[in-house]
């Protein structure tokens, strides 16, 4: 009897081995799949409530705040009572006053702004990259038209500067974006800023703005930050640059 058991126990224990490896097993993830589930998430910047984010979808609401600013830089003519015409314009501060013809020729081919929409898409495209929210928001320190936030990954600007036209918005964020990269000069984009090594030539107008209220308690290096911030404000293809040099994800 245990002669003729034995195989047939044999082979009722083999029958189960075979039925157990012919049972399909799960796919396996791929390494490349394994590695990005097990790597944490980047971190993402943290808006106050009062911030409005300047995404990619709120670009077209922007560039119309744009155009309005823009238009006040067109020269307006108006005529006076009892005969003649008054010319009218926005001026610069610092800037040498426009003669009646280029008064005229400005009404005739009112003044654009390309260069500067432009830059200001490269900036915001670039600050996005770098995983920094641009936002509409009142800045901490009185008197700022923008500020950069590193521990927040946030560049803000204050709302009201959108209204003063490419010009003068396209200067503010690549200033901040100057700063941004000062930031990722060293080491990480949640450093604070350290200086890049750019001139620090500013102009008497910019002396005057460093003399601000809002600069009086500035140290020696936050001082030097500035300085390098202010005097390269109007490359205007250097702010995307250094955030492509230095802040790389």
């Amino acid at each position: 009897m245990r002669s003729g058991l034995l195989p047939l126990l044999t082979l009722l224990l083999g029958g189960a081995a075979l039925s157990q490896l012919s049972r399909p097993q799960p796919d396996a993830k791929p390494p490349w799949l394994v590695a990005l589930e097990a790597s944490p998430l980047p971190p993402q910047p943290r808006l106050l409530p009062n911030d409005f984010a300047l995404g990619e979808s709120q670009q077209m609401a922007l560039f119309s705040q744009l155009d309005a600013g823009d238009r006040q830089w067109q020269p307006q003519v108006t005529p006076i009572p009892g005969g003649g015409m008054r010319y009218t314009y926005k001026r610069i501060s610092g800037e040498p006053p426009l003669t009646l013809e280029q008064i005229k020729a400005l009404i005739v081919r009112p003044p654009r702004f390309d260069l500067e929409r432009s830059a200001i898409r490269d900036l915001l495209l670039a600050l996005r990259s770098s995983g920094v929210a641009v936002v509409l928001g009142q800045p901490r320190k009185v008197g700022a038209a923008g500020e950069w936030e590193p521990k927040r990954m946030v560049v803000r600007i204050r709302p009201d500067v959108p209204g003063k036209g490419s010009r003068e918005f396209v200067r503010v964020l690549n200033h901040e974006s100057i700063h941004v990269a000062q930031s990722c000069r060293n080491g990480s984009i949640h450093a604070q800023p350290v200086p890049l090594g750019l001139s620090r030539a500013v102009t008497a107008r910019q002396l005057r703005n460093l003399a601000a209220p809002l600069y009086a308690g500035a140290t020696p290096r936050e001082r030097a930050l500035e300085e390098e911030a202010y005097a390269n404000q109007h490359n205007l293809s250097l702010g995307r640059q250094l955030l492509q040099v230095h802040c790389r994800r």
